[in-house]
């Protein structure tokens, strides 16, 4: 099936999350997902409840977007949906909020709330990329999700009666918090592939981390910027970046700036708005032995990269990680074929 062209933007048909997830994030949602009524169970618990208070909440004291409230940032979301063929569509909600920021919450029916500070920060174009960032959240699911592996998180707490039990718990809120980290790359792939000008995406992560004054900055420098953050430095400064990110869920701004041109580069987002992409019929054919694969590959290159001492350690530690993920896989494929 060939893409359409709608008001100058190339539309998706049925293209699948798997298309603009990232390939350490793609790793853990393909493995999730075969986990075959966990996430409905999940959804239905917490809709019972905490959605509705979210809700209420929002319509209480927040402006819903709609034809007649902020009809352009209601036809953004349509258009957004427009283009990632989307079936359902989140409320949108704006409140007033001096923060620079935007929300997916919910599962069962998410929701999208915009910071009335970032509607003024960004324009027409920039806001285009920001909210499909967010829808790119919904459609990979990653509320469900994180909610699941913050759940099962939970049960580690036992762990701590163990001796080295802390430490364990400690090791998986890491890896919770670098599966966010490139969770948000995933949904800024997203965000590209609705705006398609790669120049705005630039623009937003400028914006989000020096402020709108534009014409004081320079994009070569910043993606420079980026670039020294990620690559340069010794086992010190390397050490010093994994203290910095061990409680982030985001990555740092000039970071996913950096990503989001690196993606550019690979000739990912071209093959994609030619029609060459994943459709949502083969979601329940992906394997995840491929999805651990990609992923593993993925920080080969990263810490090909890097270069230095601390990454050489951590790929060799990758690569014991790698094989259990495989292990996973197969474990899992098995039990499917057991149960059918």
């Amino acid at each position: 099936m060939s893409p359409t062209i709608t008001r100058s933007r190339i539309a998706l048909p049925e293209i699948s999350s798997r298309a603009w997830e990232h390939p350490a994030d793609r790793g853990a949602l393909v493995a999730l997902r075969k986990l075959r009524g966990f996430d409905t169970v999940l959804k239905a618990v917490n809709g019972l409840i905490s959605e509705r208070v979210t809700r209420l909440s929002l319509l209480g004291d927040a402006v819903r977007v709609d034809e007649r409230q902020f009809p352009r940032i209601h036809y953004l979301l349509m258009d957004a949906g427009r283009v990632l063929d989307a079936k359902e569509l989140p409320e949108l909600y704006v409140t007033t909020d001096p923060t620079v920021n935007a929300m997916t919450i919910g599962m069962d029916r998410p929701m999208i709330l915009l910071n009335s500070a970032l509607v003024e920060l960004l324009d027409d174009d920039e806001l285009r990329f920001a909210i499909a960032h967010e829808l790119g959240h919904a459609l990979s699911g990653h509320a469900v999700y994180r909610t699941l592996l913050l759940r099962l998180m939970q049960f580690s707490g036992l762990w701590s009666a163990v001796p080295l039990g802390a430490l364990g718990i400690r090791v998986i809120i890491a890896a919770l918090m670098e599966w966010s980290r490139k969770a948000e790359l995933s949904a800024d792939r997203a965000g590209l592939l609705v705006c398609q000008d790669p120049a705005a995406v630039l623009r937003t992560h400028m914006k989000l981390a020096g402020g709108v004054q534009l014409d004081e900055l320079d994009p070569a420098s910043f993606l420079a910027q980026g670039s020294e953050y990620s690559e340069a430095g010794d086992v010190r400064d390397s050490i010093l970046k994994l203290l910095l990110l061990e409680q982030r869920s985001h990555p740092m701004g000039v970071v996913r700036a950096t990503e989001a041109r690196r993606w550019i580069d690979s000739g990912a987002y071209a093959k994609i708005l030619t029609g060459d992409y994943p459709r949502r019929s083969g979601d329940a054919d992906a394997k995840i032995s491929d999805a651990a694969r990609e992923a593993a590959d993925h920080y080969s290159q990263s810490f090909a990269r890097a270069g230095d001492a601390l990454s050489k350690l951590v790929k060799d530690i990758g690569g014991t990680v790698g094989g259990a993920l495989n292990w996973l896989g197969d474990k899992l494929q098995g039990n499917a074929r057991d149960g059918a």
